[in-house]
């Protein structure tokens, strides 16, 4: 399907857009990445960017979105004003109106310019607080995100957005497919940033500059969440695309553990005696998420496949190697 298959990318410098992007090219695709790089790093891309077509352009603006998409077959939209848990409870209007002038703006494109299939990058964080609400809480089904009651802003405009690929779908005749990442992680520069980065991110980073820095877990450890390893992550978006499902589905594991129990994973990763504290006073969202994968086995016959051990040491030895060369800041 991919092979000389025209592919637009946006938000393509970023973890998983990256990662994406060399899947692509690996299977023949012809692939062009749009990024503004507010968040992505253009260096996620060095192994490719011969064999792309990289354009750095902000998609707020509605001629660079109509411009991108023109003559391309397959739209994977994965670009957004977001990061982990203490950037979405600290920004609320950016991320809203950025988004949602992106999320438009590539919608209306996509229609116009004929393109045959569009991908929405939606996220866990649409499903209500009140399923949330304790660390043993029961797996997120699709069909539980109405009625509405997000936990963030960020949460209200994924699904928001959501509704819209349904409205084009069904007015239009877009072609759309969504998924609902949970807590994807993996290799990439900013994956490391310390406002806009990650549980697992943070703690990697903090395991590796210990004891220059303090090990400080947010949060009492106790919250729960569940972690997909990126390239799991992007073959459940391919084979998404690949589907003729139109609905939303989760993209994510089904293994809940707590932050505490990552932290220890991370530490014995690292073979240092680590002393773990603990901040209550920082943000740690719901108190437990972990995404039911029914639907995805179903329709996609998909389910994670390298166990979270596996993908947080390969993240781990990624960075420390590219710390100690100088060429990854932490």
């Amino acid at each position: 399907m991919w092979k000389g298959a025209k592919c637009l990318v946006t938000g393509g410098a970023g973890l998983i857009g990256s990662h994406l992007v060399k899947r692509l090219v690996k299977e023949g695709a012809i692939v062009t990445v749009v990024d503004n790089c507010s968040s992505g790093d253009e260096r996620n891309l060095e192994e490719v960017i011969r064999n792309i077509r990289f354009i750095k352009a902000d998609l707020r603006d509605k001629k660079v979105a109509f411009k991108v998409t023109r003559n391309q077959d397959y739209v994977f939209h994965l670009a957004a004003n977001m990061g982990g848990i203490g950037y979405i409870t600290k920004v609320g209007a950016d991320i809203m109106r950025d988004n949602l002038l992106m999320n438009i703006n590539m919608l209306e494109a996509s229609v116009v310019n004929r393109v045959k299939r569009f991908f929405f990058s939606s996220s866990a964080c649409v499903y209500p607080m009140g399923r949330q609400a304790t660390p043993d809480a029961a797996p997120l089904k699709e069909d539980e995100a109405i009625p509405a009651d997000p936990n963030e802003f960020y949460g209200w405009e994924k699904l928001v957005t959501e509704r819209a690929c349904e409205a084009y779908s069904r007015d239009y005749g877009l072609e759309t497919r969504v998924a609902r990442f949970h807590n994807i992680f993996g290799e990439a520069y900013n994956a490391f940033d310390p406002e806009r980065g990650k549980a697992p991110g943070h703690l990697i980073r903090k395991a590796i500059l210990y004891p220059k820095e303090r090990f400080v877990v947010w949060g009492d450890g106790k919250q729960t969440r569940s972690f997909l390893y990126v390239e799991d992550c992007v073959e459940g978006i391919l084979r998404l695309m690949e589907s003729d499902y139109a609905g939303p589905v989760n993209i994510g594991s089904d293994r809940l553990i707590t932050i505490e129990e990552l932290a220890k994973i991370i530490i014995e990763i690292s073979g240092k005696d680590i002393k773990v504290e603990y901040d209550p006073t920082k943000p740690q969202g719901v108190r437990g998420r972990s995404a039911d994968l029914t639907l995805a086995r179903r329709v996609l016959g998909w389910s994670p496949r390298i166990p979270l051990e596996e993908g947080l040491r390969r993240m781990y030895l990624w960075a420390k190697e590219r710390y100690e060369r100088g060429v990854l800041k932490l």
